[in-house]
């Protein structure tokens, strides 16, 4: 009977992914709560056949070459900043990760960002938390709507168009930024691509859902939010 593959988890992940490696492989997991340090990882990784990776976990020429027996580092995460690829591939390591698992999950954490600024709920949470309410106001933490505003999505990208659907429930008027137009996704999610600046003055609500590049890198500055509303949510 062949033997499993052993394989280092260097988090603990939840138990319906973590039971699906243990069904094909021998698990070596790191049971702390805080990542591994360099040395913890270096004794995780030891004499081991492939790995699942955190984004806290760096993945470099040197670790590799300290265990030639890895195969592959599956990363336990859309990005994969912190392995070396380019290093991986010279050694024959495959290098693994989940796209798409997280668009609608992000979505929706830009859509609740959204909704508690424009109903300033954090705010409103921390005035009573203080001691400061007294009585209703019909001003008093009055926020702005979200049914019916402009929304502007810089990044039409597969987490820009989740933001999109979700802001279709809301009869938002939905326009969009990307070097890349899709215009199939913008007949989908009822969308205008416009350029930046008219994106940036037209919108009551901005949403960024770009990858830091060097184009990207302090996209959004002075002159641009001299662009928005007085009243605009970025």
């Amino acid at each position: 009977m062949a033997t499993k593959p052993t394989v280092a988890v260097t988090r603990i992940i939840p138990e319906a992914g973590l039971r699906l490696v243990r069904e094909a492989c021998e698990v070596r997991l790191w049971e702390e709560e805080l990542p591994p340090s360099p040395e913890e990882l270096a004794d995780l990784l030891h004499g081991v056949d492939g790995a699942l990776t955190l984004l806290t976990d760096t993945i470099d020429g040197d670790v590799l070459d300290r265990e030639p027996q890895l195969k592959v580092i599956s990363n336990f995460a859309v990005g994969y900043d912190n392995v070396d690829v380019e290093a991986a591939t010279a050694r024959g390591v495959a290098v693994c990760n989940t796209p798409g698992v997280l668009n609608a999950a992000t979505g929706e954490f830009a859509f609740t960002l959204l909704m508690a600024a424009a109903r300033r709920v954090v705010e409103a949470a921390d005035y009573v938390r203080a001691g400061r309410w007294q009585t209703w106001g019909p001003k008093l933490l009055l926020g702005q709507d979200v049914v019916g505003a402009t929304l502007g999505i810089v990044g039409f990208g597969r987490i820009g168009r989740e933001v999109a659907k979700m802001a279709r429930g809301f009869e938002m008027r939905i326009l969009a930024y990307d070097p890349f137009e899709d215009e199939a996704a913008a007949r989908e999610y009822n969308a205008t691509y416009v350029p930046l600046d008219d994106l940036l003055r037209a919108s009551d609500f901005v949403t960024l859902h770009v990858a830091l590049t060097p184009e990207t890198e302090q996209l959004i500055g002075a002159r641009e939010f001299g662009l928005m509303k007085r009243t605009a949510v970025l």
